[in-house]
């Protein structure tokens, strides 16, 4: 119980903290310029232009969010259960909350360079503790699950990158060429960001080796560098021959040591390099550090 209370408060800190960082970078630096990077925030800072001359300052971003967000949760609640819409709720609630009570800050001036860096940055953030909670805020990414359901033939993914980008089309059309392009910028920041946040800087490389030699190989790896190594059975499909493909995971670090152990006993050995974004088990992540 007591494990399960304090992953309860972790989780809420997470949530405020997380939350807060998104508000803050949509409102106090998408908005003042005008950089509409998708999602539902991004379609709030459309609202907001748009119903300026109609309502003084246009309708509020927390409450756009908020009006908004509705209709897609009592939808997901309808077709897919409380539980699939329960986690985020209070996401979404607590996005809405700070986007309605922040300041109207404007943190990057009229700089659109320091404001795509620095948005994107805290953002992907933002996002990144908000799925380390195994949440969402709601707002594109539940849509496209729910259309997903109408239209299977395209990938939950490819949908939510469709509303994405209809959403920062209309505000390049609205706000001008150089707000999109420099939009798109802080997008790819932000994915790059809340990867990082999410799985960790405990970047990996996985090594795939063919050689004439895999035995001695595999002997030097794991004397020199002390990690494992795993013989498969592979066969070449011109020659026809039956070899043994070795796989090793190692870090950033060992893999120039690793390398040159392959170069050294087999320099027509055949290597594939891959990055391993999550790695687990023994010489890596243990199973408790995240649990």
């Amino acid at each position: 119980m007591k494990d399960r209370t304090k992953k309860g408060l972790l989780d809420l800190l997470l949530l405020l903290a997380g939350t807060l960082l998104l508000a803050f970078a949509v409102k106090c630096i998408y908005e003042p310029l005008d950089m509409v990077t998708g999602g539902f925030s991004g379609l709030a800072i459309l609202i907001k232009a748009v119903t300026e001359h109609m309502v003084p300052g246009g309708i509020p971003l927390g409450v756009s969010s908020l009006l908004l967000n509705i209709p897609v949760f009592l939808w997901a609640f309808w077709k897919k259960g409380k539980t699939f819409a329960g986690k985020s709720f209070a996401a979404m609630i607590l996005l809405s909350l700070w986007l309605s009570i922040l300041p109207a800050w404007n943190l990057a001036g009229d700089d659109m360079v320091i404001g795509c860096a620095f948005g994107g940055g805290i953002m992907g953030f933002g996002i990144g503790l908000v799925l380390r909670t195994r949440s969402t805020t709601g707002g594109t990414d539940m849509l496209a699950a729910l259309l997903h359901m109408k239209f299977q033939q395209y990938s939950i993914v490819r949908i939510m990158q469709v509303i994405d980008a209809v959403i920062v089309l209309a505000g390049l059309s609205l706000f001008g060429l150089k707000s999109g392009l420099y939009a798109i910028i802080a997008i790819v920041i932000t994915t790059k960001v809340s990867d990082l946040t999410v799985e960790g800087f405990k970047m990996s490389k996985a090594v795939y080796i063919l050689s004439e030699k895999s035995e001695e190989i595999a002997q030097a790896t794991m004397m020199e560098l002390d990690r494992g190594m795993t013989g498969l059975h592979a066969k070449g499909m011109y020659t026809r021959q039956e070899k043994c493909m070795l796989l090793c995971v190692v870090s950033r670090k060992e893999i120039v040591w690793l390398k040159e152990i392959v170069m050294k006993t087999d320099p027509k050995a055949f290597l594939i390099i891959c990055d391993a974004r999550e790695v687990w088990g023994e010489g890596f992540q243990s199973y408790s550090e995240k649990m």
